[in-house]
């Protein structure tokens, strides 16, 4: 959701979903230089299921990792492009966003009850199959890629409720998000950044931008009031169940959830994901903030050249 603010204020086209552009093929092959592709697929992990399963991890969602992603990635390119030339100059000239990718390797085994030791511990797996994924796309020659780090996982309602604690301790007195959450999610982007610099060193001529969501999105929970918020880890939409209006048993549109009179104020949506409002300003820190590195402000020109040309991947 994020991103699809920032497709719109640097003016690229939206996408359409891979199972539906697999459906109207004649369609993708005639408009491919003004369109790409959207490969995301809700519950999807970084991980092979396989990964999760050894470990005692159910994903509910779906069976399709990133790998799989990246497998029909390389299906489309055929219908994008008709030889390994054409292939390289069309996707050295698009930009593929990679995710958010990790987070729901976290956000299964947490919510079926393992322990903050034990899912740490999946970290560098999931960093590695994201570093693995970014280096084949780029050997097939893309060049500007936006890999976006995990989000405060400690200020989401869904958290604030499966793991809230008497103990004031646990929590941060200015946001009231859970410490040791929002430090895993801080670990995690760590790696990440570990693994972009490896990757940048391998290869120069790439531009791999990072973006931080976690601090794009703590900028708003340490500020509510400025940027006109008045709830922020109280879910919008939601069971009404416990201080956060969150109810795992209740989800946001069934008949006994409730829904906010002004959702613009509140932060969090469903528990889960954030409100439109709340992705705009994150979007607006990326674009026009200090939240990418390198800054995307100031590499105007290249987006300049990428919306131009047209040709937008997103994965």
């Amino acid at each position: 959701m994020t991103f699809f603010f920032a497709a719109e204020s640097m003016g690229f086209p939206y996408v359409p979903p891979y199972a539906g552009v697999m459906k109207n093929m004649s369609n993708i092959r005639s408009n491919y230089r003004i369109r790409g592709v959207n490969f995301a697929v809700a519950g999807a992990t970084a991980l092979d299921i396989s990964f999760l399963e050894k470990r005692g991890v159910k994903n509910p969602a779906t069976n399709v990792s990133l790998g799989t992603q990246v497998d029909w990635f390389k299906q489309m390119l055929p219908i994008l492009c008709n030889s390994p030339t054409s292939c390289k100059e069309f996707l050295g000239n698009s930009l593929i966003l990679m995710g958010e990718i990790g987070g729901n390797d976290y956000n299964h085994p947490f919510s079926e009850g393992k322990s903050g030791e034990e899912v740490e511990s999946f970290v560098p797996a999931v960093i590695s199959a994201i570093g693995l994924a970014i280096n084949e796309l780029i050997e097939l020659g893309a060049q500007t890629l936006i890999v976006p780090g995990n989000l405060p996982i400690g200020c989401s309602s869904s958290y604030l409720t499966i793991f809230k604690d008497t103990n004031e301790n646990e929590y941060d007195n200015s946001t009231g998000c859970i410490n040791w959450l929002n430090d895993f999610s801080q670990y995690h982007n760590q790696l990440l950044q570990q693994e972009i610099h490896k990757l940048r060193e391998i290869h120069p001529h790439a531009n791999i931008i990072y973006a931080d969501y976690y601090n794009a999105a703590m900028q708003i929970y340490k500020s509510p009031k400025k940027f006109g918020f008045t709830n922020t880890i109280v879910a919008c939409c939601g069971g009404g169940e416990g201080p956060y209006n969150y109810d795992s048993n209740t989800k946001c549109g069934s008949k006994s959830s409730n829904v906010c009179d002004n959702p613009s104020s509140y932060v969090s949506w469903d528990g889960v994901h954030l409100t439109e409002t709340a992705y705009k300003l994150i979007a607006k820190g990326l674009l026009q903030g200090p939240y990418t590195i390198p800054q995307i402000n100031g590499i105007c020109n290249l987006f300049d050249e990428l919306i131009t040309n047209n040709e937008i991947s997103d994965q």
